[in-house]
């Protein structure tokens, strides 16, 4: 199945940890969202927004990937799934359950995410606004 990454699941060695099955495809946008961080937490979550953009890591899961993502992603209590299609086929990410106010990443889990973004030669830009916002 297709899975997109938009947090510190793009943190190659970190994914890879987490899903051995996993393989990095490519980078792409999902439209019309934008990204944030929230929750107790301060995790990365995306929420719809007219004319804005989340760069992600589009990869490749396994069954038993999802399972230990579904874990790690608290779900269905702190993330639900959210699927879209992109060229005609569907892709599952996740999105926290409850819209709490912003709340600044932590500095070990930003400094993660920067690496992700590295790693799939996202455009920092993005984080940056998210940031601010």
């Amino acid at each position: 199945m297709l899975y997109f990454a938009y947090g510190s699941n793009l943190h190659h060695f970190q994914m890879k940890r987490r899903c051995k099955d996993s393989v990095f495809l490519k980078k792409i946008k999902l439209k019309n969202f934008k990204l944030t961080f929230r929750s107790k937490y301060r995790a990365a979550d995306i929420e719809p927004k007219k004319n804005s953009i989340v760069p992600g890591g589009l990869f490749e899961i396994s069954k038993s990937d999802e399972k230990k993502l579904d874990i790690y992603e608290d779900f269905p209590i702190l993330y639900k799934k959210y699927y879209f299609f992109y060229y005609g086929k569907k892709v599952m990410t996740y999105t926290m359950t409850k819209k709490t106010p912003f709340r600044f990443p932590t500095e070990r889990y930003l400094n993660v995410v920067k690496r992700g973004y590295k790693d799939c030669k996202l455009d920092q830009k993005f984080l940056s606004k998210a940031l601010i916002s």
